[in-house]
């Protein structure tokens, strides 16, 4: 199954006493790195959540996001009395050192994390109820990718079937091309009037028609073709051979290129690297 690295989930659930969210979305990348972002209360999930994604995925940047917003009521809220007293004590301290300074003012000490907590019925059920939420959304997450990456794999698979065509019509000329290159190098010695042995003319001809014999490409091309068909239908991650792949398509266009003796085979090298940049774009967002 081919996975995009691009994608997007979202999923909500209302409770009594408030309401979570999981946002997740990723983009391509080399590696996978997640970037994990929870209130301070579901602190204790990020190893699991982190496990989840790294069984999950191989590849991409992705960006998980938690947001809890509580039914807030004076009963939900109490202070950190320690915490205050330890805020207090420390700018006492450095007061001792640096002198005088402006002291926290009741709402900036509100402000400082952990100092408002909300409580919670019971704090582990509400973790394990975000838990499930998350994996709901890794499971729209994951389609998601699935989605695109099928939308992916169809446009690379019409352009090999392109390429299948230009390598068969070239393959079809070559003995004809061949042949009239050979014919070619007659002409000219008779033009010239220059009589050569029949033998050392058929040599020449042959080290003409050496030259200009793409056959073991044509043959190389059509090969790396089928393994790329071959990649598309495995079930783990394949950007990354997809991408070497590519490389050694586009080696052998240049081969190709280099090799044509007639325009109409040096604009079918040139459409064959345009199909295989074609792809190879694609096959940067592919995990």
């Amino acid at each position: 199954m081919t996975r995009s690295m691009t994608a997007f989930a979202r999923q909500e659930q209302v409770f009594d006493t408030g309401t979570l969210s999981w946002e997740l979305r990723s983009v391509n990348q080399r590696y996978l790195e997640p970037h994990i972002r929870l209130p301070d209360q579901f602190r204790d999930l990020e190893p699991t959540v982190r496990d989840h994604l790294r069984h999950s995925l191989t590849r991409g940047k992705v960006e998980c996001n938690l947001r809890w917003h509580a039914n807030v009521s004076e009963s939900q809220l109490h202070i950190n009395q320690d915490l205050v007293l330890q805020l207090n004590q420390a700018a006492d301290q450095i007061a001792a050192i640096v002198g005088p300074t402006r002291q926290y003012t009741a709402l900036e000490l509100m402000q400082w994390p952990g100092v408002l907590q909300e409580q919670s019925s019971d704090a582990h059920l509400l973790q394990a109820d975000a838990l499930a939420l998350f994996k709901r959304t890794m499971e729209e997450f994951i389609g998601h990718r699935e989605r695109e990456g099928e939308a992916l794999n169809q446009l690379i698979v019409q352009r090999l079937d392109r390429i299948d065509d230009i390598v068969a019509k070239v393959a079809a000329q070559l003995p004809h091309i061949l042949q009239t290159q050979k014919q070619n190098l007659s002409d000219k010695l008779k033009d010239l009037a220059i009589e050569l042995d029949p033998a050392r003319l058929e040599q020449e001809a042959v080290l003409v028609a050496n030259k200009a014999d793409v056959a073991e490409e044509l043959d190389r091309l059509s090969t790396h073709v089928n393994e790329v068909r071959r990649t598309l239908n495995q079930s783990q991650a394949i950007g990354r051979r997809l991408d070497f792949l590519m490389q050694e398509l586009n080696r052998e266009a240049n081969t190709l290129c280099s090799k044509s003796i007639v325009a109409e085979t040096t604009l079918d090298a040139v459409e064959l690297k345009v199909l295989i940049e074609q792809m190879r774009e694609q096959i940067q967002n592919i995990e």
